[in-house]
């Protein structure tokens, strides 16, 4: 008697090429429920319906299809126990060889604006969960396959090994049935739950080297069942990515989001941004970040938020830089990057688009936030001082309290040009921080912009600030002592503008 397949899919990517592979090279029969059973025989696919096979109809609305004793029975019957055997030949029960099944798009349904309870709880698949988490638990007599990925592999399992698929095959295709299962029901879990409870899990994409230092072992996870962020990056040449590599890259990410209207590039080193700059093109936003400090961008990583041409990969090609990212690249310039090898460029079509939660391991628990998405809104800022700045002081300032929001607190940026000249990250004082980004800038401060992520508990800032030239600052705002600054920077001729919003990165 020939192999029984079982497919029912939401996505149908790959199905009638698997399909047609499994009856016409394997001989395979196969059965098959609702909207997959029609995909098949509009190709001309030999498909028996499961309504057909198990002898009851679809019912409630397609809710109940595939849970039947004819099908979980054929799912989890183990062929080396006789009484296995009986009950199917009693119950007119085939064998299943074959299981393909993945999940109602619940993730994509939850995902979409203004979607209602009741339309998420439509999407939660019910019969595919069982299929898959039985098929899974009986890898020892039948193979699972739960994502389109996957077909090709198999097909050559077969191929390799007499019709065959291995234990080895079958048990690796079984672990990613439950880690589907159990990343879909984490899903529904942290939906349903809301702010009572989250649940996070991922799927393996690849082992890493090391963690931030070799004594440490780490690996990669996917969230959700459709790659997405730095999952669907592609890869154009270099090494592999480290877990370093990888945190640095987000931290570009969330830098590079900011700026979408003009050419943008950061250059990124130990999560902080060593340069950033707009220009009004990308190979002079560039040239200016990377000016901004050379030493620092040695082995740094650089996102930019415009395709990547000819003139910009020869200038990236002058130093060495870890990684490099940008929505794409020409044909030219990937020829002019090849030259050095060891430098990965990915392209990332989409750099804006990150996670809308924060999640951080503590002791006995984990520590849930929401992303700091918000978008500064000069309209809402207030002038307290009484010069008033001018209309490219105001965007110059935005544009550094852009770039301070990324900054390790306690953070301090000064800037001109749209280019930082200065940073001071992660003191454990503000003077400390200001010091550092006023010294680095050193004469470039002389009519610069500093940029402020927490407020002044005092004027000693606002005084270091005017001493080395800068004539314009923007901090949230909210100390107990902000008349003292406000009152120095009128004595000293400043302006100042309150975001009434602060920007702390730990």
């Amino acid at each position: 008697m020939a192999r029984l397949a079982l497919l029912s899919v939401s996505n149908k990517t790959g199905l009638i090429d698997l399909a047609r592979s499994l009856v016409e090279e394997f001989g395979f029969d196969i059965i098959s429920s609702g909207g997959t059973a029609k995909a098949l025989k509009d190709a001309g696919i030999p498909v028996t319906k499961v309504s057909d096979y198990t002898g009851s109809p679809e019912i409630l609305g397609g809710r109940v299809k595939t849970l039947h004793p004819r099908i979980h029975g054929g799912i989890l019957a183990r062929r080396d126990v006789p009484q296995d055997i009986t009950d199917l030949e009693n119950n007119q029960i085939r064998p299943i060889d074959l299981v393909v099944v993945n999940l109602y798009p619940f993730e994509e349904t939850i995902a979409k604006p203004g979607v209602t309870l009741a339309e998420a709880v439509e999407q939660i698949d019910i019969g595919g969960p069982a299929m898959l988490r039985a098929s899974s638990k009986n890898f020892a007599h039948l193979t699972v396959l739960c994502d389109p990925a996957q077909y090709d592999e198999y097909l050559q399992e077969l191929r390799h090994n007499n019709g065959v698929a291995s234990l080895e095959f079958r048990q690796q295709a079984a672990l990613k049935g439950f880690l589907h299962t159990a990343s879909y029901d984490s899903a529904i879990a942290s939906y349903l739950a809301g702010t009572q409870q989250h649940t996070v899990s991922g799927t393996e994409l690849q082992s890493l080297r090391y963690g931030e230092n070799p004594h440490q072992p780490a690996a990669w996870y996917q969230t959700g069942a459709t790659p997405t962020g730095w999952a669907a990056a592609k890869k154009l040449q270099g090494k592999e990515l480290s877990y370093n590599n990888l945190v640095d890259l987000e931290a570009a990410r969330r830098i590079i989001a900011e700026f979408t209207d003009t050419p943008a590039v950061t250059i990124i080193k130990h999560t902080n941004p060593c340069g950033t700059a707009l220009g009004d093109t990308i190979v002079e936003a560039y040239q200016k970040a990377f000016n901004a400090d050379s030493t620092s961008a040695f082995g740094g990583i650089v996102a930019l938020n415009r395709p990547i041409d000819a003139a910009t990969a020869s200038e990236l090609t002058k130093t060495f830089l870890e990684c490099v990212v940008a929505p794409d690249c020409d044909a030219e310039a990937q020829k002019i990057l090849s030259k050095k090898t060891n430098v990965r460029v990915l392209t990332l079509a989409d750099l804006s688009n990150g996670p809308k939660t924060l999640v951080k391991q503590i002791a006995g628990g984990f520590l849930v936030q929401a992303a700091d998405d918000i978008v500064a809104d000069t309209s809402k800022w207030q002038v307290v001082t009484e010069r008033q700045p001018t209309a490219d002081e105001l965007a110059e300032l935005l544009f550094a309290w852009k770039v301070c929001k990324h900054v390790k607190s306690n953070a301090i940026v000064v800037t001109s040009d749209r280019t930082t000249l200065g940073v001071g990250a992660g003191q454990m004082n503000r003077v400390g921080s200001a010091k550092i980004a006023l010294e680095q800038a050193g004469d470039k401060a002389q009519g610069a912009i500093l940029a402020s992520d927490g407020f002044f508990p005092f004027d000693d800032t606002i005084r270091a600030a005017a001493a080395a030239g800068i004539t314009a600052i923007v901090q949230p705002g909210g100390s107990l002592r902000d008349q003292d600054s406000i009152k120095a920077a009128n004595e000293l001729g400043l302006v100042m503008v309150l975001t009434g919003v602060r920007h702390f990165l730990h």
